[in-house]
């Protein structure tokens, strides 16, 4: 949706190839997004030693400053973070460090030694596996997840944020439970990055006929004043109606009115979900509703 949005809005004649790049390029965003997440919560538990370091170097350290306890940066599950070689590739590709905000790291470390949560876990002799694991969760859920101050942080350097947060959380959230899980080369399943391209091409390649199935639908609305990611969402819709054999037409209209409602105007997901069912009782009158795969031509 996003690509077909910038593509309808370039001005100049798009180069073939070019849709499929910036494609590419939302795929690298989401991928940019979770190292950077990961990134920063490694750095909080870490931050330990730089404290403890900063506070023994002091001219007059006092017995607090000389026995900082930096247990936390010795967590398990952290260093089973940062010794997962394609997560490393990816700090070294990526270089989250130049983004990274040392004041608001020092702060959210500090606010975590306030903590009880952060009490209890120094207090605890040895190393309990699900410790471990709790202190980060706790970390990222409560003083990252949780604080305006980080979400503003990143919401400055990821524009893609709210499109695609709470998916790159739950990867987050799965990569605790078992680090080195992710293939950060793949982001998405080949299944869902190819139906991705697909219905990408499809829509630009079939655009004037999707065009001339939405437009007799409009009735008084002048297509020109038609919100323009309302038409994009409807000739994907459409598009997915007649070359997308396997997606069942109540899912495709159910997925777009939620698109609609969470990306466009306030009666937008009405009208979409209006537009679109009266294309699908159509074709399915006319027999045209037959699910062929996609071919260009």
């Amino acid at each position: 949706m996003q690509t077909l949005y910038t593509v309808f809005a370039l001005e100049n004649e798009v180069k073939p190839g070019e849709p499929q790049k910036l494609l590419q390029q939302h795929f690298n965003q989401t991928r940019s997004l979770l190292v950077y997440l990961l990134y920063f919560l490694s750095e909080v538990p870490r931050y330990a030693e730089k404290d403890a370091h900063k506070r023994a170097g002091k001219h007059l350290p006092n017995a607090a400053d000389l026995n900082v306890n930096i247990k936390i940066s010795g967590n398990e599950l952290l260093w089973k973070m940062l010794e997962d070689s394609g997560l490393n590739e990816q700090f070294k590709t990526e270089k989250p460090e130049l983004k990274i905000d040392n004041e608001l790291l020092r702060k959210i470390y500090l606010s975590l030694v306030e903590t009880q949560e952060y009490k209890t876990y120094t207090a605890q002799p040895g190393r309990e596996k699900t410790e471990e694991k709790k202190i980060l969760e706790f970390i990222l859920n409560d003083l990252l997840l949780d604080n305006e101050l980080f979400v503003s942080h990143i919401e400055e350097n990821f524009s893609n944020w709210d499109d695609d947060g709470e998916m790159v959380v739950q990867l987050l959230t799965a990569y605790l439970q078992k680090p080195g899980s992710i293939n950060f080369k793949i982001m998405l399943s080949a299944d869902k990055e190819q139906f991705a391209k697909s219905l990408l091409q499809t829509v630009l390649d079939k655009n004037e006929h999707l065009q001339t199935l939405i437009v007799p639908k409009l009735k008084n609305w002048d297509p020109e004043r038609i919100a323009h990611l309302d038409m994009i969402m409807m000739k994907m819709g459409v598009a997915e109606f007649l070359y997308f054999e396997t997606i069942p037409p109540k899912v495709t209209i159910n997925e777009y009115i939620d698109l609609a409602k969470d990306y466009s105007t306030a009666q937008s997901g009405q009208f979409v979900n209006g537009i679109l069912d009266n294309i699908h009782k159509e074709l399915t009158q006319e027999g045209k509703m037959q699910k062929v795969e996609y071919k260009k031509g």
